[in-house]
């Protein structure tokens, strides 16, 4: 192990320029803990987030180490080896990028957090498990899950002005009040339409033009390489990953026929159900169960995509409702549990009925239940009937 090469890349790294604006999750994190972990999907800005923290301290360039866990240098280094020399001679912050390219990585911090008065934050993919790694670990580090860019953030970034975000009982409460706010600033269905094409990955400021290939790749390196390499997937396998993302990316969410996904793929449903759980993992998918007082079922009663971007990127015809409910589970689902509610589209936390639809959607699905409509193509709603968009506004 060579520690004045990692230390040569992690100064090159550190030099990079770095984005002024800081996602929802920069905030909440308590960067006072001496093991943090972020992840997410690719793409997202896990590293970014890492660099701004790094940036914010006033600490000799020398004292922080970031290495990334994909850069050839890292091939068959140990973690622990990094650290030990590192503390050695001074080091006071390790970053580690992209975790999940090291094997056996959770007894390496495991030790690392022992041993040393080191303060350590990591970043990898979403599917990593670490209260399946090791129950020591899990204990011991305080992980956050970074999702897409939320609605808010998106018109943030477009605009330059600053959104204030709502907690859900807010919204319910105050819709009416919050969305004619809102409104003296932007145009909410333009930025609503043009986030669900476009505007999911903070990547999309680089380039409009390339921004389809980009999420394209963040997809084909999810499935290939890290979905792969944390499952042990066999590789041969991974096309049947890639065929029911195509197949759920035209299908209405309550038209999924596990029978015929099943023979479609080519697998039976107990491996089937494998492999959903592993795109759900890692956020290619959104798996939403049965809630509250529904039978037990053995099978995920709703299939979507992660986010409104896969559809444009993945299918020339994709369906809008399955894109509206994406969209509602992706922003609602980063801070509440959803679950499918069979008197509504979804209960959230157990208790709160929501159905999802168009502008001409009404309560009457609700079936005299108390709930809410989530609808699409409207600025501004009336009682129980809220705008979709508002609620891109709860981070």
């Amino acid at each position: 192990m060579n520690l004045a090469t990692l230390q040569k890349i992690s100064i090159q790294i550190l030099a990079r320029q770095t984005p002024e604006y800081k996602r929802y999750l920069y905030s909440k994190i308590d960067f006072t803990s001496k093991l943090i972990g972020i992840k997410g999907a690719r793409g997202t800005g896990k590293s970014t987030i890492l660099l701004q923290y790094a940036k914010s301290l006033d600490l000799p360039t020398s004292k922080i180490l970031f290495i990334s866990c994909d850069h050839p240098a890292m091939s068959g280094v140990s973690l622990y080896e990094v650290a030990e020399n590192f503390y050695a001679r001074g080091g006071k912050l390790l970053i580690i990028d992209e975790i999940h390219k090291v094997p056996n990585f959770s007894s390496e911090l495991k030790a690392i957090y022992d041993v040393f008065e080191l303060q350590v934050i990591f970043s990898g993919s979403s599917a990593l498990q670490i209260e399946h790694e090791s129950a020591d670990l899990s204990r011991r580090a305080v992980i956050h899950t970074l999702g897409v860019l939320s609605l808010r953030e998106f018109c943030e970034l477009e605009t330059k002005k600053t959104f204030k975000s709502f907690t859900l009982d807010e919204i319910l409460a105050n819709h009416e009040d919050i969305a004619a706010d809102i409104m003296k600033e932007i145009r909410p269905l333009e930025q609503f339409n043009n986030y669900c094409q476009y505007g999911c990955y903070p990547f999309f400021q680089e380039s409009l033009v390339d921004y389809p290939i980009k999420l394209l790749e963040v997809i084909n390196v999810t499935i290939d390489s890290d979905l792969c390499g944390i499952y042990n997937i066999d590789p041969s396998k991974l096309d049947k990953l890639k065929k029911i993302i195509y197949m759920l990316c035209s299908s209405k969410p309550y038209e999924v026929n596990i029978s015929k996904l099943s023979g479609a793929v080519g697998a039976s449903w107990p491996t089937l159900q494998k492999y959903l759980e592993r795109m759900d993992g890692g956020s290619l998918i959104h798996i939403v169960r049965g809630g509250v007082g529904m039978r037990a079922v053995n099978r995920p009663d709703k299939l979507l995509l992660d986010n409104p971007n896969l559809f444009t990127v993945l299918c020339a015809n994709s369906d809008i409702g399955a894109i509206r409910e994406s969209f509602f589970v992706s922003q609602v689902g980063l801070s509440h549990q959803v679950h499918y509610n069979d008197k509504g589209d979804f209960i959230v936390d157990d208790t709160l009925i929501f159905e999802v639809g168009g502008a001409s959607k009404d309560d009457s699905q609700l079936k005299g239940q108390k709930g809410y409509v989530a609808a699409d193509d409207i600025e501004v709603g009336f009682d129980n009937k809220i705008p979709l968009w508002i609620f891109g506004f709860l981070c």
